[in-house]
């Protein structure tokens, strides 16, 4: 009989002590493996969604907040740009292109982004990743929409679907502070999806988003001006009629001129300082940003992954305990082994090799949970965020995270297995009770 077949038997005539204490172990080693999986792919995922724009113009308090709303829909811009002060920063600098947009608007809980059709020719929600569609084309009128690969999918939205814009931001459920109803745009393209929080916005030009709000604001001041008189009547503005004062933006997306082929330019400093001097706005470089954010949030990631490497340490305890305990039961085996010509090296290496094999069972059950738990992860995050997290762990991860486990388990049962080693051959072959 092998070394082997004597510890696999030992550790079968204790199939509960033994499941109950790999799946410790399996659960320290998931728990650990899904949070740096997760980190990292988090990251890059938001890094995603600042695609190829240099710079963000907002009236938000911060860049962060800026960025946040502005590119990642957390909310809608509280203050607004107008026109003007727009082709004031498109004439400052000779940008290589400029994207206006306004947010404020809601579809049942998914954002409303009003823009230029440059925004789909011109910006790259993923770097080097242009936009595709799977189905119809970009807007080209008033009341046409272009709906994002998570949207679509989260409405039921096609081709020649018809939607009825809220104004803010609403729920999921379709309640929100007022509706659009007389003025229902039509979905004419169908993004292909980015991974990006792109994918659960919706589309329009800004013609749209000006005219309604325009009859609108014109029908409150008719009802201010004549009391008496009912204020939801039809009053048409076409986007000719538009005064300044309503054309209103809550963003600018920006690009400075750069090399063929590079994505990095020596004039965004200058172009930054110009914009930081001469206008009254917030500047923010989204991809700075997101680096921030996750500078931010580091503390609390490394509190989880401590938490984590506490968990695991945890498990090497209890196969610690699991076989310490055992031996008061395992004192005949161990004798009869010493008996039978086994030297106290050899009951010290089976008890260690017991605690390895724990280890990697283990290991192996937390790779497998790691890869059921990061899949569910990911689906999550895409369907509440529109993120794409890749939940693909590093086989370079993997196999720290194994070593990691198995040596502290192997660590933890060496004090049974000096017990077994001290084990006197006399003693462990007295009759029992």
């Amino acid at each position: 009989m092998t070394d082997f077949t004597i510890v696999l038997r030992s550790l079968s005539l204790r199939r509960f002590s033994t499941t109950v204490t790999v799946t410790m172990v399996a659960v320290s080693v998931a728990l650990l493996l899904v949070l740096l999986a997760m980190r990292d792919a988090g990251r890059a995922a938001f890094r995603r969604g600042t695609g190829n724009a240099h710079l963000l113009v907002s009236a938000d308090t911060s860049p962060l907040v800026a960025v946040l709303n502005g590119m990642f829909y957390a909310n809608a811009p509280s203050q607004p740009i107008d026109w003007a002060a727009y082709m004031k920063i498109r004439e400052a600098f000779p940008w290589s292109w400029t994207i206006p947009t306004q947010l404020g608007d809601s579809f049942r809980g998914s954002p409303v982004m009003a823009t230029s059709k440059e925004f789909f020719t011109s910006f790259e929600p993923v770097l080097g990743q242009p936009w595709t569609f799977v189905a119809g084309k970009a807007f080209e009128a008033p009341y046409e929409a272009v709906v994002g690969a998570e949207a679509a999918r989260l409405h039921g939205l096609r081709v020649g679907s018809e939607l009825v814009l809220a104004h803010g931001v609403g729920t999921a459920s379709g309640e929100a502070a007022h509706e659009h109803e007389d003025h229902p745009v039509e979905v004419v393209g169908i993004l292909a999806p980015t991974g990006s929080a792109h994918d659960r916005a919706i589309f329009t030009s800004l013609e749209t988003g000006w005219c309604v709000h325009a009859e609108e604001s014109r029908l409150k001041e008719a009802g201010a001006a004549n009391p008496g008189e009912d204020d939801h009547g039809h009053l048409h503005v076409d986007p000719e009629d538009l005064r300044d004062s309503e054309k209103l933006i809550t963003g600018i997306l920006l690009r400075v001129p750069t090399r063929p082929g590079e994505q990095v330019s020596s004039a965004l400093p200058v172009a930054f300082d110009l914009l930081r001097r001469q206008f009254p706005f917030t500047v923010a470089q989204p991809a700075q940003q997101v680096g921030r954010l996750f500078e931010i949030v580091s503390g609390v990631d490394t509190l989880f992954i401590a938490m984590a490497v506490a968990v695991m340490v945890a498990g090497a305890l209890s196969v610690m305990l699991a076989l310490y305990n055992s031996m008061d039961l395992r004192r005949r085996q161990v004798a009869i082994l010493r008996v039978l010509g086994a030297s106290q090296g050899r009951v010290f290496g089976l008890v260690l090799a017991e605690s390895a094999i724990i280890g990697l069972l283990g290991s192996g059950l937390g790779i497998a949970l790691a890869a059921i738990f990061g899949t569910v992860a990911s689906a999550e995050l895409q369907r509440r965020v529109g993120l794409v997290i890749d939940p693909t762990m590093d086989l370079r991860t993997i196999v720290l995270c194994t070593a990691a486990a198995t040596f502290l388990a192997c660590a933890a049962g060496i004090v049974p297995a000096l017990r077994a080693y001290r084990t006197a051959v006399v003693q462990g072959l007295r009759p029992l009770g």
